[in-house]
Parts: structure tokens; sequence; C-alpha cells
């Protein structure tokens, strides 16, 4: 059996295979993609000729660090592809993720490509989403309002994301509040209806967005879907 590390290390590898020459492709954030940009840097290294676009500061220094190639954004016209990690991911695939910190980047980079390819280990395969707080973005500014309106539309619990004793901030200056739904029945519903909050910047809710699921389980087995 393998250890969750090594299942992660299992599905980012599989996954890099997808990245071809001449590509630019979005880069996620989270402790699975950790392993896939040490896979993406061998690559690079070996001659694979690629561009990234990363989701978070951490990623660009990581990617930065060992040598992979990177561009913005604004610099391109459409991603070939992006390849990231979730927290949640339901038999529709549709994605709860955030729990890095970095959605609204991850979410901004997705959207900007054709193909966003999702890299998980079996524990994130769920049969409904809600378990993992819902991470939403805010501003600053009158943040207690927002969580207010949140409890208010229905959740059980709302806390404000705290680093090292104090309010985690985002790479853009955004406070993230953990919402905590123990079951979301309408993830669509859900995300349009945070959406209509003033103050929200974005959700963790990811709607029809994957177009592909890597899952590595402790046998060693891949499936795609």
């Amino acid at each position: 059996m393998l250890t969750q590390q090594q299942v992660k290390q299992k599905a980012a590898e599989y996954a890099a295979r997808y990245v071809q020459p001449g590509m630019t492709i979005g880069l996620g954030t989270g402790s699975t993609v950790f392993f896939l940009i040490h896979k993406l840097a061998e690559l690079a290294k070996s001659g694979l000729n690629f561009r990234a676009v990363p989701t978070s500061n951490q990623t660009k220094k990581m990617a930065e660090e060992l040598g992979i190639p990177l561009t913005t954004l604004d610099d391109v016209d459409v991603l070939d592809l992006t390849i990231d990690g979730a927290d949640e991911v339901d038999p529709d695939m549709q994605l709860i993720k955030g729990g890095g910190a970095a959605l609204l980047q991850e979410k901004i980079v997705a959207a900007a490509g054709s193909q966003l390819i999702i890299i998980a280990d079996e524990t994130k395969m769920v049969t409904q989403l809600g378990a993992f707080p819902l991470p939403v973005e805010v501003i600053t500014f009158g943040w207690k309002q927002v969580q207010r309106k949140v409890l208010q539309a229905g959740c059980k619990e709302v806390n404000l994301r705290v680093k090292d004793g104090q309010p985690l901030v985002t790479d853009h200056q955004h406070y993230i509040l953990d919402c905590h739904y123990g079951v979301i029945e309408n993830p669509a519903a859900l995300n349009t209806g945070l959406h209509a909050i003033p103050g929200v910047v974005e959700t963790g809710l990811f709607i029809n967005m994957a177009t592909k699921i890597i899952t590595a389980n402790t046998d060693g087995t891949i499936k795609e879907r």
C-alpha cells in the first residue's frame, strides 16, 4: 500500500504526460501540485519546451527556483490546459478548491483554458460536496457583514481563516471565510447565491470547469474520468 504522499506523487506524475511540446499551461497550487512542479521541472531540463502560468505566489516561487519557464495570463490568449488539485470532487466532477487560499487566481487561470485536469488522491472523492469547509474569498472591508449574510443564508458556521494568530491574507490582499455546510445540496445554486453577496470576491466552488479527473489510489492504480 502506498502512503498518501506517494499516491499524490503518482497522480501528479501521471498527469504530467498531458503536457506536450509548445504548450502554455496553467500550473495549480497545493500539496499534489508540488509533485507535478518537480516532475515538470525534470521534463523541462530534459528538453520539453513549454511555458506555465502559476496560480499563486507560492507556485511561482517554486517553479522559478526549479527552472520552469513562466509567463503571465495577460501575455497569452488561451491556455492549452491547466493542471490543479482539489479538496473535494463529486460524481458530477464539481469541485471544492481553495484549501491553499489560491482559489481566485486558480479559477481565473482555469477559465482561461479549454481543459482543466484535476489530480487527486482517492480521499478527495466524495458522494456530495460540503464536508470540507467551503472557502469564500472576501474583501477585508466589512468582512463581518459578509460573514453574517452567509450565516443568514443557511450556512451552519463561518470562520475567518487565521494563520499564525492573524487573519490570513491572500495573494490579492483578501480574507478567506471557511464556510461549514456539512452537505451542499445544490453547488451551482449556492455558488450563484454567494456571488450575490456584496464583498464576496470568489468562491471555492468550481462548477462545470473540470474536464478530466485523475485519481491515484493506495493500491497503486490510476483512474481517469
